[in-house]
């Protein structure tokens, strides 16, 4: 059975794509079935990867709604090594019509079910709101990955998404857990990053990753380039932080054997 984490924060500009794809690929390159899911109108996940959200016939959103079968939507891309659940704008449809539907808040559980066998780790690309797409992420995930970046007005973010989490945990998905926190875009010479980074160890303890993802101008370009960074600058600090991010996963989830392929 895949383990599916939810990439999530309803504040935008903290990473959560940067970090869905770059920790998607770093787990595919330990050799593990990687799916990623992009469940963001905007498409970043998808165009970030490489895929022209323009051109992709079938999306999450068909998925959703109960118009296409897994295997007409998920494409296998073989230059990374992993499968992505494509999206683009036709996910806002999928936001409003799941509204008036009775099991509306199951579908992605629903889908992610037919396919459980066949990945080892689920990436959840979130859109940045507590939608009912992110809802839907929430009760299909087993766990929580929240990127934040160590700012003024990031841990009341943090209280409301927690709050979100535990009234889904405990009203619909009592196996969901927070995954971690992951300190993104982090500048050690700015005095507040250091004093925020500091709370968040104080209050949440181990749910805290070690690794710390870095500014970095190659995890900037990556993007435009259609590519994880560790295939567009593998020596880079950002492609060597995800990677350790990856290790700390495996290490939680099935006891860290790296197998990075060659």
């Amino acid at each position: 059975m895949s383990y599916v984490i939810a990439v999530a924060n309803q504040k935008g500009g903290v990473g959560k794509t940067t970090t869905s794809i770059n920790l998607a690929a770093s787990l595919a390159a330990t050799k593990r079935r990687v799916l990623l899911v992009d469940l963001d109108a905007q498409g970043n996940a998808t165009m970030g990867i490489g895929v022209d959200k323009s051109a992709v016939s079938k999306t999450a959103r068909d998925l959703l709604l109960e118009q296409a079968q897994p295997a007409e939507v998920i494409q296998y891309l073989p230059e990374i090594g992993l499968s992505l659940m494509p999206a683009n704008g036709d996910m806002t449809e999928a936001e409003i019509k799941l509204r008036d539907v009775a099991a509306g808040d199951f579908a992605l559980k629903s889908v992610l079910a037919e396919v459980a066998d066949q990945f080892d780790y689920v990436l959840l690309d979130c859109p940045p709101a507590l939608s009912k797409l992110t809802v839907n992420a929430l009760v299909a995930a087993d766990g929580v990955l929240i990127p934040m970046q160590c700012e003024y007005y990031a841990l009341e973010g943090l209280t409301a998404l927690m709050d979100t989490v535990n009234k889904i945990k405990r009203v619909i998905n009592p196996k969901l857990e927070i995954e971690g926190l992951l300190r993104t875009m982090f500048d050690p010479r700015n005095n507040l990053a250091n004093d925020v980074s500091n709370q968040l160890t104080q209050h949440f303890g181990e749910k805290v990753y070690r690794t710390i993802i870095p500014r970095n101008v190659r995890l900037a370009e990556a993007p435009s380039h259609g590519l994880p960074v560790m295939l567009y600058d593998a020596q880079s600090s950002g492609a060597k932080a995800y990677l350790a991010l990856a290790g700390e996963v495996l290490r939680r989830h099935d006891g860290g054997q790296m197998r990075l392929s060659a």
